[in-house]
């Protein structure tokens, strides 16, 4: 699209090295694809919730085999601080600070000296990211340095570019749009299944987590007793 490009000019003109807010999804990875040939140097970087997850590892290592030219970091994510502060599944901590993911940013910015950062967030995401960035749409969709080139964007033209581009398709937990590593039964099933060394890897640092599946197997077992 030419808002795309439009943006990723806008910020080439002004330097030739960013950052990128890589979730190793659909749109972050295109949204790779689409500004890697204009930079000399992109920084990914990678929120995670539990460090070291082998598929996701294995999704790092093709992201730099690919776009050779890239640094991948990896940190922990915002939402971390919620989770921990709260007690979701662990012990609660009440004295953690929370965070939000601008904190994040600045906190790269100062690390690696890159003003300019990229995020793949749509319009089509849903009611609040419409809003938000249909205020930056008269500045290339670019508000202090961060930039949104596939604000206008639909699922269907990231399918198609990803198609087109021959880009393969990433780690999918369940049907639902929003597809990342979370507590949620999807996920969780999707790693007994395909990752059973990672899901140990949660349960060490998240160990009441075991308990999503535990009560969707019993609710399986008790439903299998009630037809019998």
């Amino acid at each position: 699209m030419q808002s795309s490009q439009n943006s990723i000019q806008k910020v080439r003109e002004q330097t030739d090295s960013v950052m990128l807010f890589c979730s190793l999804g659909k749109d972050s990875l295109v949204l790779l694809d689409l500004i890697y040939p204009h930079f000399n140097k992109i920084v990914c970087v990678f929120m995670y919730f539990v460090r070291g997850l082998e598929h996701v590892e294995r999704w790092v290592d093709w992201a730099k085999a690919k776009y050779p030219k890239i640094e991948f970091v990896q940190v922990p994510h915002w939402n971390l601080t919620y989770i921990l502060r709260s007690g979701m599944y662990c012990v609660a901590n009440p004295k953690t600070r929370l965070l939000k993911l601008r904190n994040v940013v600045d906190a790269m910015r100062l690390k690696y000296g890159i003003h300019y950062c990229f995020l793949g967030m749509k319009k089509a995401d849903g009611m609040n990211r419409n809003l938000m960035l249909k205020g930056y749409a008269s500045n290339n969709y670019e508000n202090d340095g961060l930039v949104y080139p596939l604000a206008e964007w639909t699922q269907k033209n990231i399918l198609a570019y990803m198609k087109q581009h021959k880009l393969p398709q990433p780690v999918r937990y369940g049907k639902k749009a929003s597809n990342g590593i979370g507590f949620n039964i999807d996920c969780f099933l999707w790693l007994r299944e395909n990752y059973p060394q990672d899901l140990l890897k949660i349960y060490k640092v998240f160990p009441l987590s075991k308990r999503i599946l535990w009560e969707y197997d019993q609710k399986n077992k008790d439903e299998s007793i009630a037809r019998a």
